[in-house]
């Protein structure tokens, strides 16, 4: 990898100049990783105060924090996803500039987007559902029963889920993935962070209705193995294309609940019968016992299709 622009306060000091003393501010590569994060997260908050505040002027006091879900539907997870990679992506915008470095750094480098490794991503991440639900079919505990949606609205569906879930993949894998697992990986290392990040990713699933133990447990595997696909890729696009795969294939295309959420404007209807641990239950396949299973196998069949590490913080 080329050598990139580091702004002074992050550089460490040239060989043969004087070694600057480590404080509780600055470690061997300048500013501590730690402290990194918190003025990231710190930027975050002052971002969401200014638009919290500035919404509440334009509406007059009207504005309301929070959204209540009964269901899933394209336009109530937009807005939840599309502040959520908002509010992370322009905090990291600002440490690129603090740190001289390219935003695509942080995990989603331009040049790729929407390439190759998308476009895989997302054919892997429908195969997985889909080889998830065959097993719960194949022993007794799912069957279609229809189609839900057609004509003229079906081409409207399939367009807003397919735009919705490109969003969920991006806002979900830059926020966790993105600039604090690269900035973490500087201090701490790579799978720690990983690890640490994932378990938040699962800690932040808790709150779906629905949602259950061994759910939570499937969203720190799909977490883990998000960080490998990283790890191995050198950047978020893989992941992206596998989360909006999986996510088009259960909510959209097979119309199968999400912690317990059903979808609206689906194409299939679908019904469970079994014990939860072949269904999932009230959170759906995620909760099934096949889904960790189909995880590993996709772990297994990607580590051998790609040997080589290219993840790099450049410090």
């Amino acid at each position: 990898m080329a050598d990139q622009e580091v702004h002074p306060a992050l550089r460490p000091a040239a060989a043969g100049s004087p070694q600057p003393q480590h404080t509780f501010w600055r470690g061997p590569n300048g500013i501590r990783a730690g402290w990194r994060v918190l003025i990231f997260l710190a930027l975050v908050c002052v971002l969401v105060l200014v638009v919290s505040g500035a919404l509440k002027i334009l509406l007059h006091g009207q504005a309301r924090v929070g959204i209540h879900v009964s269901g899933i539907a394209p336009l109530g997870l937009a807005f939840i996803e599309g502040p959520l990679l908002f509010f992370t992506a322009v905090p990291a915008l600002v440490m690129a500039r603090i740190e001289r470095r390219k935003w695509g750094q942080y995990g989603l480098p331009m040049q790729s987007a929407f390439g190759k490794d998308f476009w895989i991503g997302i054919v892997v991440g429908f195969a997985a559902i889909s080889a998830s639900l065959l097993s719960i079919f194949a022993l007794g505990g799912f069957r279609l029963t229809g189609t839900a949606t057609h004509g003229q609205e079906l081409i409207v569906s399939i367009a807003s889920w397919s735009a919705l879930f490109v969003l969920v993949g991006l806002a979900e894998e830059f926020s966790f993935r993105g600039y604090l697992q690269f900035t973490l990986t500087s201090g701490m290392g790579f799978w720690p962070s990983a690890i640490l990040l994932s378990l938040l990713f699962g800690l932040a699933h808790a709150g779906n209705p629905g949602e259950s133990k061994f759910g939570l447990f499937s969203v720190v595997l799909f977490g883990l193995l998000f960080c490998m696909f990283l790890r191995r890729r050198g950047n978020l696009w893989w992941a992206v294309g596998f989360h909006a795969g999986w996510d088009w294939g259960q909510t959209f295309f097979y119309g199968v609940p999400d912690s317990g959420q059903v979808p609206y404007h689906n194409l299939f209807n679908s019904e469970f019968s079994g014990p939860a641990w072949l269904t999932g239950g009230s959170v759906g396949p995620e909760a099934s016992v096949f889904t960790p299973l189909v995880l590993g196998i996709v772990a297994i069949l990607f580590a051998r299709a790609y040997r080589e590490n290219h993840y790099s913080t450049g410090s």
